[in-house]
């Protein structure tokens, strides 16, 4: 019970922030966009760190002074993953008229939510690799880690299902509509975050390269989306400080609760 509960609270917190459609009138003002990014750049950065790689490390410590070869290797991977995923998915980011990924005749709005999911796919395979990490009993994960993780990547999520749903709705999509497409673009989180579970028991060899691989998809998404993305436009620095108050409040969760 206590695994579902975890791997459903990044899903609710996406579909929190979906649910903005029905109580704002008007898309997020773009200085207020601005900090919302910067401060899930700032939670996806310290959960890379705390809750991924250095339990990774540990995880391989036996391995002595080559302990970050599986976190090194795991983490260029999962660059290397989202770096295909974002030339091969054809998707639309918030603001932008020219697709990114191959050519596509898919809808305006499809392509919308699909960008926003390839940024939830790192994030749902963290979550499930860290709780199969607890079930394994590793020593280096604890419950408590990872429902912080769990609950970080959720507060990150809450401004993204509200980026997503609100500038739909100026676009014309109906409220509910609106909703529906800001909170299917995190139901990918619960569902790999599951299948990761499931296999838990083969994959516990594999698992410090897998927490390196999910930090490492982590770390594209904020460096080649997020962080750009707050910086855009008339400069200010709103971004930065809601990158700092991201990163602390997710270290202080990680280390507090793990």
């Amino acid at each position: 019970m206590n695994v579902f509960v975890g791997i459903m609270i990044p899903f609710l917190g996406t579909a929190a922030g979906a649910a903005m459609v029905f109580f704002m009138r008007d898309a997020i003002k773009p200085a207020v966009q601005k900090m919302l990014l910067g401060f899930a750049s700032g939670v996806m950065i310290a959960a890379s760190v705390w809750s991924l790689l250095i339990p990774a490390m540990d995880m391989a410590s036996g391995m002595g002074k080559l302990s970050f070869l599986p976190a090194a290797a795991g983490f260029l991977l999962g660059i290397g993953f989202l770096l295909m995923m974002d030339r091969i998915v054809p998707h639309l980011h918030i603001g932008s008229d020219k697709p990114e990924g191959m050519e596509s005749s898919l809808k305006k709005t499809t392509m919308l939510v699909l960008a926003v999911t390839l940024h939830n796919i790192p994030e749902g395979m963290a979550v499930g690799v860290v709780f199969a990490g607890m079930l394994q009993g590793s020593g280096t994960i604890t419950l408590a880690g990872a429902f912080a993780l769990s609950i970080g990547i959720a507060v990150q999520n809450f401004p993204e299902g509200a980026i997503i749903s609100l500038p739909l709705k100026s676009e014309g999509v109906d409220k509910g509509r609106a909703f529906l497409y800001g909170a299917a673009s995190g139901i990918v989180e619960p569902m790999g975050a599951a299948l990761t579970v499931l296999l838990a028991s083969y994959i516990e060899p594999a698992l410090p390269v897998l927490l390196s691989f999910a930090a490492g998809a982590m770390v594209y998404v904020v460096v080649e989306e997020l962080i750009p993305e707050s910086a855009e436009g008339e400069h200010s620095n709103i971004g930065t400080i809601g990158f700092a108050a991201g990163f602390v409040i997710m270290m202080i969760l990680d280390v507090a609760l793990g």
